[in-house]
C-alpha cells in the first residue's frame, strides 16, 4: 500500500479505537445519572446539569480524536515530501 492509503487507514483507526471508550463512558454516566433520578428524584435538575456537562467533557474527547484524524488525512507536513520522491 502506498503512503496515502496507509494515512486513511490509520485515520479510521483513530476513529474506530477512539470512539469505543468515549460511548462506554458515556454510557455509564447516563445510566448513573437516570440510577441518582430514580433514587431521589427531587435532585434530577442537579443530576442532569452536572450529567450534561460531564457528557459534554467525554465528547469533546471525540472531537479531539477527530481533529487528529484530519490532521493526519489532510495536514500532514510531509505529504509534499512524499510527492515529491515519488515523482523522481
Amino acid at each position: 500500500m502506498d503512503y496515502f492509503t496507509w494515512c486513511i487507514v490509520i485515520a479510521g483507526s483513530i476513529i474506530a479505537l477512539g470512539a469505543i471508550p468515549v460511548s462506554i463512558s458515556q454510557c455509564i454516566a447516563i445510566k448513573a445519572a437516570v440510577e441518582g433520578v430514580s433514587r431521589n428524584p427531587a435532585a434530577s435538575g442537579k443530576v442532569l446539569t452536572t450529567m450534561l456537562i460531564g457528557v459534554a467533557m467525554i465528547e469533546s474527547l471525540a472531537i479531539y480524536i477527530f481533529v487528529v484524524a484530519m490532521i493526519i488525512l489532510l495536514g500532514n507536513p510531509f505529504i509534499q515530501y512524499v510527492v515529491n520522491a515519488a515523482a523522481n
